[in-house]
């Protein structure tokens, strides 16, 4: 983990203000520190050696309590600013990397395991805080603090500095190497509760075909197995934390030590004043303390900050790239000349041609892993042809805003998704607009009058079930409500009922649209009006 990331500046721009105003406030810290630690010098020196009573030093006392209520006012704004910082930076980090993945395109998400990427933003980003919060403060602390406390020091004892410059440096040397150390740790940390994530999750979503089957009591051993694993990794990391916690403090005990030794010796041969040995030793733990602490902070932040990491790699990947031309025609024949489409530098389809007209129903089918959905993700423009080219009339897809191309389609993939809400919000997409006639041409009218509150039912995740054909219709409803010029449906009848089946060709058969579905079933080549085949099996 590094000191601090650059990137951060780059993606949560609020850390920008954040450091300026930190500085700031952690200097006029130090400085209260160093006022301090002279007036109770003062206080004791005068009480000690020239008798003073309490009203003699009662100046010097007022003056005292109020450095150190600035102190606890410093060190609250300090703090407050801090997790306030840390909540907003944390919010455009968040939202940032949403933002980038969405524009990595459906192509790469769909190569990506969903709880991996979930607590990517959930947990990890939202470790940040401790990184935010406790370290990223204490880092500017432990650089602002030494210096000025340590010229402080040097006006009172040349050789106390000297000291403080020889030992300081130290202690950033054993926490690089502690964390090194730790480092690997955490990485294994994060690797372990990436998997139990995932694991997790795709037990979740499995869980009726797992009760079927009879196998749900298996998977609890299984997620136990690799949560005994992450809690081993993790208790792995706490005790190189305590480890390296001990070692930072026996440097700082032994080189304050070193310095109160000098001290004394000097102040028992008369060669050093009393006022310059006490303000010297009150400065010295205040030069270490910060070292010390961003040692502990660091190891709270290293999870954050390692998942910092991961969320950086996935923003630095590029998205596809768009041309910029002007659509021309939506209501064009799309053509394909010599196409070969892949993932990672892997074509899955190659050296394919064919023309989809107009205003038909084109069905493009062929065998499992073939590259149907391949060839959509091109005509869909989520991923560039390595070779050949995709015409949308007689422009080349490449060329085109793809944002212009997307604002005339409407697909339905193999997965369709439902949101956790209701049945009106599912298919409006929260737009104010009537769905009656989406309801008639789906088949889902009798269904929604059985509903306990129609359209207002909540489905999905916590709410009333839905079927597979039931989803993939309203799915469909979705997608005529647009009232888009190209329809793309891939494999819309899989695993549903002949009834549903039937009443999802039905509608297709009246789009008024360039209709291009993707499938291998019988019903579905009757109502083509074109038919092409993706080659063999890759």
């Amino acid at each position: 983990m590094r000191g601090f990331d650059r990137r951060l500046l780059k993606y949560a721009r609020s850390t920008r203000t954040f450091l300026v105003a930190s500085v700031f406030v952690q200097a006029v810290q130090a400085l209260l520190i160093v006022a301090q630690a002279f007036l109770l010098a003062s206080v004791i020196v005068r009480a000690f050696t020239e008798a003073a009573d309490l009203a003699a030093v009662m100046p010097t006392v007022v003056q005292l309590g109020a450095v150190i209520a600035a102190r606890a006012l410093t060190a609250f704004l300090a703090e407050w600013l801090a997790h306030r910082t840390a909540a907003t930076a944390m919010s455009e980090l968040r939202m940032a990397a949403w933002r980038h993945m969405m524009s990595l395109g459906p192509a790469w998400l769909a190569g990506k395991r969903t709880g991996e990427l979930a607590q990517l933003l959930v947990r990890g980003v939202g470790g940040l805080e401790a990184y935010y919060a406790r370290y990223l403060p204490q880092l500017v602390l432990a650089v602002v603090v030494p210096l000025i406390v340590g010229v402080a020091i040097l006006t009172e004892d040349v050789l106390a500095a000297v000291i403080v410059a020889f030992t300081v440096p130290l202690i950033p040397v054993f926490m690089i190497l502690v964390g090194w150390v730790s480092q690997a740790r955490v990485d294994r940390q994060w690797r372990w509760l990436a998997v139990l994530g995932n694991h997790f999750l795709d037990v979740v979503e499995g869980l009726p075909t797992l009760k079927a089957f009879n196998r749900a009591q298996h998977q609890v051993g299984q997620i136990r197995q690799v949560g005994d694993e992450h809690r081993r990794s993790t208790m792995g990391v706490l005790r190189v934390t305590f480890l390296s916690a001990l070692v930072l403090e026996l440097l700082s005990t032994l080189s304050v030590a070193l310095i109160a030794v000098s001290i004394g010796v000097r102040l028992v041969e008369g060669n050093m004043t009393l006022m310059a040995g006490l303000t010297v030793l009150i400065l010295a733990p205040e030069v270490y303390l910060p070292l010390r602490m961003v040692g502990q902070h660091f190891h709270a932040a290293a999870e954050g900050a390692e998942a910092a990491d991961r969320v950086f790699a996935v923003m630095e990947q590029e998205p596809p790239t768009t041309g910029s031309a002007d659509l021309v025609a939506a209501e064009a024949d799309i053509r394909l000349e010599g196409v070969a489409l892949g993932y990672d530098g892997k074509d899955v389809v190659s050296e394919l041609s064919a023309v989809i007209p107009a205003g038909d129903i084109t069905v493009i089918n062929g065998p499992s892993g073939a590259g149907k959905t391949t060839v959509l993700n091109g005509v869909l423009g989520f991923i560039k042809p390595s070779a050949g080219r995709i015409l949308i009339g007689e422009q080349d897809l490449a060329d085109i805003d793809v944002r212009q191309w997307w604002s005339h389609i409407a697909w339905v993939p193999q997965s369709p998704q439902l949101l956790p809400t209701s049945l009106r919000e599912n298919i409006t997409m929260g737009e104010d607009l009537d769905v009656r006639e989406v309801l008639a041409q789906t088949r889902l009218e009798v269904w929604v009058d059985a509903l306990p509150d129609g359209l207002d039912t909540i489905i999905g995740e916590g709410g009333r079930p839905v079927s597979v054909g039931q989803a993939r219709r309203i799915a469909l409803a979705r997608a005529l409500l647009r009232r888009s010029r190209v329809l793309l449906l891939d494999e819309p009848t899989a695993g549903v009922d002949p009834e549903s089946e039937a009443a999802i060709l039905a509608v297709l058969r009246t789009v008024p649209a360039t209709v291009i579905v993707v499938g291998h079933r019988s019903a579905i080549d009757a109502i083509a009006d074109h038919t092409f085949s993706v080659g063999v099996v890759v």
